[in-house]
């Protein structure tokens, strides 16, 4: 957080329909509650925090604007989007006489003329290597993106995530992005999420107040754990949202406190130690790994989730012609590749560009495993390739351009584990021709 300015719930109709009729459209009658959010696993999130701490000590103890540190940290979180299938942008400005860089993600389908946008800062102060302030809410927005990828979510709204530059030098990143978006894009932007600092060690539980729909949602999704919030004042105009609310954008955003005390009354209601601050080590170079609450880090990377999903809508699923195989096929561990095959008849001429593939692999560790759909002509086009790192099982719906294959005839799905100990197998295998 600058300084230079003074688990899982389901929606509910109600708040699903609070959201399509207000920041996501208008809700008609038969308006379906938003899809679920998937829970964000916790150990994805610290060892994200883990890999931005490794980078802080590598790199003299800072990931500050204009030092080693900062652009190794641009680099760490560029390289987890790209193998997620996401369209990158390294945007770059200068500041103080240095470099500095905004890290756009833009997720692939959703009405360009509606977007919905998340973003964290992602440099640290000179004094330490930033894990709270902010690796917690740029990890959060992190593997909520890759939780994206890993559902194959297709909402109604585009997505976009932004990382930015220079935040503790004043808003920098972030202002020079908003300044260098033409008004014909900003008024595409229909909603701004901001998280800094949701990992505080004596934490609160606070929700920015700007925009009441997404204020509603953060609430709600509170509520649901049954943990009271209180309205964020502390940080009020001091991170990445300000530049976006400045400008006409619905802005909104979670916080766990900085260098205000907790008080008394605080301390009932969260637990933690009143009379102290919710970040004794903020601005410092005690901001490490050890400097986190994991419940409020668990707590809010899943409302990070929730949010994007809830306010984002959803589509219909791929209808038409399913073909599919449901029989069970075990993974070796690392051992040679195993098929699952769909035999496809009926169809004529080719199969087409937005061909709908199905895959439901349960295994330990989906970092251990490459993907493949092959063709009937033996032509091979890859789902995944080791990404998504020790999370669980892939499932989740793909779009490959197939429209050089025949339709008719064998297609399999082959699927390697290319390390040892987890173990998983193919549950189902499917395509679906519109």
């Amino acid at each position: 957080m600058n300084i230079s300015v003074p688990r899982r719930v389901t929606a509910v109709a109600a708040l699903a329909a609070l959201a399509l009729g207000g920041l996501t459209g208008t809700a008609s009658a038969g308006s379906q509650a938003a899809a679920a959010a998937p829970d964000i696993p916790l150990a994805n999130v610290k060892q994200h925090l883990a890999d931005l701490q490794s980078i802080a000590t590598a790199n003299g103890g800072n990931r500050a604007h204009g030092r080693t540190g900062y652009k190794a940290s641009i680099d760490f979180v560029k390289a987890k989007l790209d193998a997620a299938g996401y369209t990158t942008t390294l945007q770059t400005f200068t500041s103080s006489g240095a470099t500095g860089y905004n890290l756009i993600a833009d997720w692939p389908g959703g009405d360009p003329n509606q977007v919905l946008m998340a973003g964290s800062h992602l440099d640290s102060v000179s004094s330490g290597p930033g894990i709270n302030d902010n690796g917690s809410g740029s990890a959060a927005v992190l593997e909520t993106a890759l939780a994206v990828s890993r559902a194959g979510y297709q909402p109604t709204k585009h997505l976009r995530f932004g990382w930015w530059g220079a935040e503790e030098l004043g808003l920098i990143g972030s202002k020079y992005y908003v300044n260098n978006l033409p008004s014909t894009e900003r008024s595409k932007v229909k909603g701004y999420l901001n998280f800094d600092m949701i990992g505080s060690p004596n934490p609160g539980y606070f929700v920015y107040d700007d925009d009441p729909t997404i204020e509603q949602t953060f609430k709600d999704y509170f509520a649901g754990l049954g943990v009271s919030t209180e309205i964020e004042t502390e940080g009020d105009g001091r991170s990445d949202h300000a530049p976006f609310k400045n400008v006409g954008i619905p802005v909104g955003g979670l916080f766990t406190g900085a260098d205000y005390i907790k008080t008394a009354a605080q301390a009932q209601k969260w637990g933690g130690t009143s009379g102290q601050a919710f970040d004794r080590c903020y601005h410092s170079s005690c901001d490490t790994t050890a400097n986190i609450n994991d419940t409020a880090l668990d707590r809010n990377s899943d409302a990070v989730a929730h949010a994007i999903w809830t306010l984002s809508g959803t589509t219909t699923p791929p209808t038409g012609t399913v073909f599919e195989n449901s029989a069970d096929v075990s993974i070796p561990d690392n051992g040679a590749a195993v098929t699952s095959t769909v035999n496809v008849t009926g169809r004529t001429g080719n199969a087409p560009s937005n061909l709908a593939v199905g895959v439901d692999i349960v295994h330990t560790y989906r970092g251990d495993l490459v993907v493949d759909l092959i063709a009937p002509d033996g032509s091979v086009y890859s789902l995944s390739n080791r990404s998504g790192g020790s999370a669980d099982n892939i499932q989740q719906t793909f779009t490959v351009n197939a429209s050089s294959e025949v339709a008719n005839g064998a297609w399999k799905l082959r699927v390697q584990d290319k390390a040892s100990i987890d173990t998983g197998y193919i549950n189902n295998f499917k395509l679906t021709f519109p």
